[in-house]
């Protein structure tokens, strides 16, 4: 059933039931009769292989980059969405196991349900043979996107580095709500408060409501990296 799959992760597996594990969703195991493991766990520790080795890699590719550079790159390889394409192309739709009510909501295209297995498939892998074979599977599926430049990243605006910080800090987005306006009609002032998942809080004021939420990322970011770095 997995031998596709095996051979396009380059990865034969000694125990194919942890495979079959890492594709097996809660709602499944829970309709069964008999207890049948599901891929929780499995994603728990493949979470932290993936980051990891997705560390290690960009330490060995960027001796020169700043642990700033270090984070943004590596978010931007490990965050959810990111990790759903990654599982698409590897199509591991087709391998999950199911529930009936999980299947019909079209669990099968949940991003989150496929990044999960993606990461438990990982874990699968780390404890079928070791730290050495996840790290060879990892680069092997990661061959497209690992990043050429360690500041390329650093055009993109302030919202989606923040947003990239953010999944790999705290496996959140932070929230951004509109405080109210002052000014006439045309000269308008904007107040914009983010909230990061830490629950800290940044305010910026601007001409329009965008302008004062980058603003506001810009501060943000620029804290979060200071921690980092400091």
């Amino acid at each position: 059933m997995f031998e596709k799959l095996q051979s396009d992760i380059h990865y034969a597996f000694n125990d194919a039931g942890l495979l079959a594990t890492a594709m097996t969703h809660s709602s499944w195991a829970n309709e069964q009769q008999e207890h049948v493991e599901h891929n929780e766990r499995l994603e728990f520790l493949g979470d932290a292989v993936l980051e990891l080795c997705v560390s290690e890699e960009l330490f060995a590719r960027f001796p020169g980059a700043r642990e700033g550079d270090l984070t943004r790159m590596r978010a931007r390889l490990v965050s959810k969405p990111a990790l759903a394409e990654l599982a698409r192309d590897l199509q591991l739709e087709l391998y999950l196991r199911l529930g009936r009510g999980e299947e019909s909501q079209g669990g099968r295209e949940r991003s989150s349900l496929l990044s999960d297995a993606l990461e438990a498939m990982l874990g699968a892998v780390f404890l079928d043979g070791g730290y050495e074979r996840a790290r060879a599977v990892v680069r092997h599926v990661l061959a497209a996107r690992w990043p050429s430049d360690a500041d390329g990243k650093r055009s993109k605006d302030y919202k989606s580095r923040l947003q990239e910080l953010t999944q790999c800090l705290f496996r959140e987005r932070p929230v951004y709500a509109l405080m109210g306006s002052s000014g006439p009609e045309h000269e308008k002032r904007f107040e914009v408060r983010l909230t990061l998942p830490d629950d800290t809080v940044f305010t910026a004021i601007g001409p329009s409501v965008k302008r004062a939420e980058q603003m506001a990322a810009g501060l943000a970011l620029k804290e979060l990296e200071s921690r980092s770095e400091g």
